[in-house]
């Protein structure tokens, strides 16, 4: 008789941001941001590439490129102190820029031996929250893939 196995909450999950000290290396130390009420998946597309040739009587396909399909899509309860957070961030990545160097986020699953990393741009300007009778402040904030990581060892906020 097999065991049942229970799935992992998302009770104490942790999102954060870190900026790169030597280019193309992940940095030591994460920024924790707080408030953050969803984080989306990232699906790792692959496209088809036809590699059939004439005389072939069925098509034949082969992997292409993956494709993260460019944003990552992160909610927040949107209050003073985390409006303040996500223009702190933004100032790090326009730092980060000029120094040819890049921002990383880590997503911290309990339970989970390593961590998500994804290397990732942020809006310029935090967007307008949707404004809804009855409803909690979020604010959804569309960060650019520019490198997906994926699983590595964790990084402590």
């Amino acid at each position: 008789m097999s065991a049942s196995v229970m799935g992992l909450s998302t009770l104490n999950v942790t999102f954060g941001y870190g900026v790169e000290t030597v280019a193309g290396t992940k940095p030591a130390s994460f920024t924790q941001l707080n408030r953050i009420n969803n984080i989306g998946g990232i699906s790792m597309d692959v496209e088809q590439i036809d590699a059939s040739a004439l005389e072939d009587t069925q098509t034949k396909y082969i992997a292409g490129r993956a494709d993260t399909g460019g944003t990552w899509d992160v909610t927040v309860n949107f209050t003073d102190e985390t409006a303040e957070e996500w223009e702190d961030l933004i100032d790090a990545y326009n730092t980060a820029q000029a120094s040819n160097l890049n921002l990383w986020f880590e997503v911290i699953l309990p339970n989970q031996s390593d961590a998500f990393f994804v290397i990732a741009q942020p809006p310029q300007q935090l967007p307008m929250p949707e404004i809804g009778q009855n409803e909690l402040l979020t604010v959804d904030i569309s960060l650019t893939v520019v490198e997906y990581k994926g699983w590595d060892t964790k990084v402590s906020f």
